[in-house]
């Protein structure tokens, strides 16, 4: 993914959810579901993308994402939630619920 593609993605009003993964990364796997689960109970009211820091490891460094999973909830350009490691659906659900 190029920057300005990733600049477009998160300058959205819209909040976007972006699980910062690796394929080799076991905790990383067991997101899916969880992220599955996230798009059921908010629907349209975010969106999820999944990022492979190893594919784009400019992005990541620039956010200075050091271990994965690591999720972050961006609206308008703006970090707005970061967390390292696995994440709840309900605690990802309420930082969105919040800026709806």
């Amino acid at each position: 993914m190029e920057k300005t593609s990733f600049k477009n993605l998160i300058a959205s009003e819209q909040p976007t959810v972006i699980d910062f993964f690796a394929e080799w990364c076991g905790p990383c796997k067991s997101m899916k579901p969880i992220l599955e689960n996230l798009k059921a109970h908010i629907g349209d009211k975010a969106k999820i993308v999944k990022i492979d820091v190893d594919d784009n490891r400019g992005i990541a460094m620039q956010l200075g994402i050091r271990s994965v999973p690591t999720l972050m909830i961006f609206q308008n350009g703006e970090v707005i939630w970061k967390k390292i490691g696995i994440s709840s659906v309900a605690e990802m659900e309420s930082v969105i619920n919040s800026l709806a």
